[in-house]
Parts: structure tokens; sequence; C-alpha cells
């Protein structure tokens, strides 16, 4: 049954992991590089973790991507998961602590992530599928 898969069944591994004092343009370049979202910082134990969202709203704030430090932004402390809990308790984690991604450990050593996108490309009843061709019902793009 889907609420009883484990998690280490759905992560991506391994998890990219960074130095504290990484300044925000490597992380914008390793973000473009190694096609993630998000950074965990530090290894044993996780110290902290950064997101694309962070990066930009630094940008936003006019902080300078070259002397501004992931420590400087990071969101901690870190929610985490372990491997063998469930995809369904990773659901319930990420909504409980307000987070889209959970870096699983073993040992409190990184080795994998989960994020709500791999939730909903995993569980096919939430799943949003684009139509071909809009409803009968839809015009001009417009429906009620």
């Amino acid at each position: 049954m889907a609420d009883e898969t484990p998690v280490s069944e759905v992560m991506s591994s391994p998890v990219k992991t960074v130095d504290s004092d990484t300044t925000i343009d490597e992380v914008a370049r390793v973000f473009a590089e190694e096609g993630v979202g998000s950074l965990v910082i530090g290894e044993t134990p996780l110290r902290g973790i950064i997101t694309e969202y962070d990066v930009v709203k630094s940008v936003g704030q006019g902080k300078d991507p070259q002397t501004t430090t992931v420590s400087d932004l990071m969101s901690e402390p870190v929610v985490t998961i372990r491997p063998t809990d469930t995809v369904e308790e990773a659901g319930d984690r990420m909504g409980k602590n307000g987070v889209k991604k959970l870096p699983v450990t073993d040992d409190g050593e990184p080795i994998g992530i989960i994020t709500t996108t791999d939730l909903a490309h995993f569980l096919p009843h939430h799943r949003i599928e684009t139509a071909a061709h809009p409803e009968e019902d839809v015009d001009d793009g417009e429906f009620e």
C-alpha cells in the first residue's frame, strides 16, 4: 500500500551538501549545474538547509551574493526523516512543519532528500495530469 512505502524508495540520493561558509553566488551555480532546488548545510550534524527561494529572496533584499553565506540565510533547525519512515509520515511531517523538503538521514548523516514534488509524483491520486484538450464546458479558457 502506498502509505506504507518507505521514504527510501521515493527519495533522491545522494543529497547535495555545502559548507556553511559557501557564498550565495556559489550556491546558485550549484543549483544550476546540479539541477537541484535545495542544499543541505553540513553533514554530521546537519546545520541547515537552503532553497532556491532563499537565494531569490536574498537577492531581492539587496544582499550581496558574493559575500552573503548560506549560514546567513539557511533555515535551521532542519526537519528530517528516516529512510524507514513511510511516505505518508513524510507528507504529514512536511505539512505540520510548513516545509517542502525533508533531508533523509541515517544515524544523523544525510543520505537523500524527499520533496513535495516527489510525493506528488509518487501518489497517483494526487497527481495532476495536463489534458491535451480542454474540457468541453470550458469556453475560451474560462469555466465556472
